[in-house]
Order: structure tokens, then C-alpha cells, then sequence
């Protein structure tokens, strides 16, 4: 034991080290995206890809496995080595997905560990141009003198219809849900006055809203965002504490080792600091997000909390 620790002392001993942690990555990372190509996920990690492989000195391989709303993807990476070389980039679903899930192979909400948050991508409230609402006071007062609002989503389960149902319950009024499979279907049908109005991305009412063929009444964020700044929030129009936002992040399996963690979150924090990259994320209605992954975790966590209390109080089924 003398020995050892004189030779340590004299650096002719190497120290020990957390195996794996000092050379990783030493071979391509694989981010499982649990939806087709060219999807907002898809699209958002294929713009942080550059950047992340610069830091870390490696490829980085995108796997497309879509199905299952999300749990596909999900399954895969839950049971792959939890060395840092399978990852996970998913958005609010999986915030949602333990909610409505059952019986998965896999126990969700302890499977993965959050490296960090890439972007946030506000929601906004809408209507028909010629709806009698130019403010959320006016909504909420012509939905309930003409009952029937018809307000599109992306889909069951999505932030959309999520915040259709916290408003529904904090303001006290009724819409019929109308549940679409993107938010561009919706925001066709409330340019052409199928559907009173909808609640989808901002990204997808832009070129609407732009064209004078749909009205912004507020967003669904806890703060005002990106090109629709100008809109007040729920939150600030009398319905303190609503905050729905869907966000992209970077998973790993839960017994990844935190030196690892550590250095893949660098490595997310370096693509979303280049300014570049920045630019082209905003440039398709993604704000970007520099945080802690303990504050990712929390942000998951209130998200959670509020789909809980959301399927308790108002009986909303998203299966």
C-alpha cells in the first residue's frame, strides 16, 4: 500500500478513473427520434447535430423509429447499454406518454435521465379572421354568448389539446375539440373558416396570422416568445399560472454515468450557444434554450403534474 501511494504521488502510477468517462465518446453517438424524418424533432436534431459532433469529436447518427406515440423510440433506448453512446431526443410526449401508456415494457418516468432542453416552441390560441375576438377577453365572452367553438389541434394528447382543456376548465366555458394530425391541417381549416379556430405551434399559424387570413389571440407559454411577442399570454390575461410549452430535449438511459451525462450536456450547450445554430432553430419557430438539466427535470416535472391534475379534475381522456 506504501508503495502504490508513493508511486502515485510520483506520477509514475496513473490515478484511477471512471471507467469509460475519460476517452468517451470514443465511437458514433446514436439519438433515437421517435418520429419520421423531417418532423420538428427530427428537423431540430439534425440542426444541433454539427455543433455536438464538433464538441464531442464524433459522428452523431440519427435513428428514425417512429410508432407508438413516442414509446417505440422510447422502448429502444430504455434498454439500450447506459454507457452514452443510444440517446433520446423527444419533445412534450414524453411528459405525457406514462400518463397514457399502459402496460410498457419499460417503466418510463425511471428509465431515462435528462441531459438538457434544446428548444421551447410556443402554442398559440386562434381564430377564423372573422370571429367576434380580438383579445382573450373577447374570446372568452363570444365563446360563451355563442356555445359550439370549434378549435382544432395537432392531435389527442398534444400541448393543443392539453391547453383547450386548462382553458376550458379556468375560464369556464365549453369547445368542441377538433383533433387533426399536425397543427398545418388545422391552421388550413381556420384560414378557410371550416373550424372557429385552434390551438397549435406558432410555427404552424405564422403564415395565416402573416396573411391576414387568421387572428393571434395569446399564447399558451408562461412568457411572451419569439416572432409572437407582441400577443399577450394566457397567463398575464387573468389565468395566472397556466404555462404550456412543448419543448425538444436530449435523454439517456437513467444509470448513464454522470461524468458522461456531464460531458453530453456540454456538448448540447455548445450547439445551442453557436449563433448560427441559433439563428436557423429561430428561423423555424423554435426558441432556444440554454439550461441545467436539473432545470429540464423540473420543467418535465410540472408538465407531468399538470397532465395529472388535468385528467383528475376534468375528466380529459387522451388515450
Amino acid at each position: 500500500m506504501q508503495r502504490r501511494s508513493l508511486l502515485l504521488a510520483t506520477g509514475l502510477l496513473a490515478a484511477p478513473v471512471i471507467a469509460g468517462a475519460q476517452d468517451f465518446p470514443a465511437r458514433p453517438i446514436r439519438v433515437v427520434v421517435p418520429y419520421a424524418p423531417g418532423g420538428q424533432s427530427d428537423t431540430v436534431m439534425r440542426l444541433l447535430i454539427p455543433r455536438i459532433s464538433e464538441f464531442l469529436g464524433q459522428n452523431i447518427i440519427v435513428e428514425n423509429r417512429s410508432g407508438g406515440g413516442g414509446t417505440i423510440g422510447a422502448g429502444i433506448v430504455a434498454n439500450a447499454p447506459a454507457d452514452g453512446y443510444t440517446l433520446f431526443f423527444e419533445n412534450f410526449a414524453f411528459a405525457v406518454a406514462p400518463l397514457i401508456h399502459r402496460g410498457l415494457p419499460f417503466d418510463y418516468e425511471n428509465a431515462f435521465v435528462p441531459i438538457g432542453q434544446a428548444v421551447a416552441l410556443p402554442y398559440i390560441l386562434v381564430t377564423k379572421r372573422d370571429y367576434p375576438a380580438r383579445d382573450v377577453a373577447e374570446f372568452i365572452a363570444a365563446v360563451k354568448a355563442r356555445p359550439g367553438f370549434t378549435c382544432g389541434t395537432p392531435g389527442i394528447g398534444t400541448i393543443g389539446h392539453l391547453a383547450g382543456a386548462l382553458l376550458e376548465m379556468r375560464a369556464g366555458i365549453k369547445m368542441e375539440h377538433v383533433a387533426y394530425r399536425g397543427g398545418a391541417e388545422s391552421a388550413r381549416d381556420v384560414a378557410a373558416g371550416n373550424i372557429d379556430g385552434a390551438i397549435g405551434t406558432v410555427n404552424s399559424f405564422a403564415p395565416v396570422i402573416q396573411n391576414d387570413r387568421a387572428r393571434g389571440i395569446a399564447l399558451t407559454s408562461g412568457e411572451r416568445r419569439g416572432s409572437f411577442a407582441h400577443l399577450p399570454t394566457l397567463a398575464e390575461s387573468g389565468f395566472q399560472g397556466f404555462d404550456l410549452t412543448s419543448w425538444n430535449g436530449l435523454f439517456a438511459p437513467s444509470a448513464t454515468p454522470a461524468p458522461i451525462r456531464a460531458r453530453l450536456e456540454a456538448a448540447l450547450r455548445h450547439a445551442t450557444s453557436d449563433e448560427p445554430t441559433r439563428q436557423r432553430l429561430a428561423a423555424s419557430g423554435n426558441d432556444v434554450v440554454t439550461e441545467s438539466a436539473a432545470t429540464f427535470a423540473e420543467r418535465i416535472r410540472k408538465d407531468r403534474d399538470l397532465v395529472r391534475q388535468l385528467i383528475r379534475e376534468t375528466g380529459l381522456k387522451i388515450e
